[in-house]
């Protein structure tokens, strides 16, 4: 399959879980009325984002996969038919829980998921508390449209995690995101993180020859403890090709999905006149393993 058409749906989220949840399957069903193959949904869009307060019974929203919600997901590819991106909060044991992707293939199976491997703290981002660090290592997930090397969010300013993705395999990199603004910061400061955001990724694509589809959440969502100012999430979920360029990007302000295609034989067009995997110094760059080169 040279050619895919995905899916991709930036939405809103409120308080009401069965609310996100139809809203999601009803943009899965859209998707697939236009063409989609492959639909891909933002970071935990079964809820609020729940990490801008440390609330150990925010833990019950967490269940294991299999389980509730991801059955409900199987069961919406499958009806649309297509293979589904999910990113689930996953009850692996008392105690331990996780962020993870889930991918559904078009009969419903799960076919792979993704633990997010590094995982954020900061204000209002208080992942550490709810995640405990992935243990799946990078590696893409097979499916019928191709293999897809599935990253989380804070997953996206690492080189490495979308170098490792590409060096096995992955036809594209994939980034289901909850990230935005403080609502404090000025707009020169909201310019340059966005900014640093989509430049970042746009160098994961170049880097590796790669297309990059990332799709973030959108609308305000305060703060609970109402020690904060909430979040503004910058939407902007965007596609770009393996030199980075785009093919599509959404607003800031508004749900939105679209389908787009992507065309999967341009990397080996772009690889070869840049053919960065052939210059790379790998007996050179055993530093990198290191936290600090001291």
């Amino acid at each position: 399959m040279s050619k895919i058409k995905v899916g991709i749906v930036q939405q809103e989220c409120s308080g009401n879980k069965t609310s996100n949840i139809q809203k999601s399957i009803e943009e899965i069903k859209k998707c697939a009325s236009m063409g989609a193959e492959l639909v891909i949904l933002q970071e935990l869009h079964a809820s609020l984002y729940f990490c801008q307060t440390e609330d150990v019974n925010l833990f019950d929203l967490a269940e294991p996969i299999p389980g509730p919600d991801s059955d409900i997901f199987a069961q919406a590819a499958k009806d649309a038919g297509v293979v589904l991106v999910t990113s689930l909060f996953e009850k692996r044991a008392a105690g331990l829980y996780h962020n993870t992707a889930v991918v559904f293939e078009k009969d419903g199976s799960i076919t792979g998921k993704y633990r997010k491997m590094h995982i954020p703290d900061d204000p209002a981002f208080y992942e550490k508390f709810y995640f405990t660090p992935g243990d799946l290592g990078f590696n893409p997930i097979h499916t019928s449209v191709g293999k897809l090397g599935l990253l989380v969010c804070w997953d996206q300013w690492y080189p490495e995690a979308a170098r490792l993705m590409a060096l096995a395999g992955a036809e594209v990199l994939i980034y289901p995101t909850a990230i935005g603004w403080d609502p404090a910061d000025t707009q020169e400061e909201k310019a340059r993180q966005l900014d640093a955001w989509i430049i970042s990724q746009r160098g994961h694509a170049v880097a590796n020859g790669l297309p990059v589809i990332s799709v973030n959440r959108t609308g305000f969502e305060s703060d609970p403890s109402g020690i904060g100012k909430g979040i503004t999430f910058w939407g902007n979920s965007f596609v770009a090709g393996p030199q980075g360029e785009f093919i599509c990007r959404f607003s800031a302000e508004y749900e939105q999905s679209e389908v787009i295609e992507i065309d999967k034989t341009r990397t080996e067009d772009v690889r070869r006149i840049w053919p960065f995997f052939r210059d790379r110094r790998i007996d050179a760059y055993g530093d990198i393993l290191k936290r600090y080169r001291d």
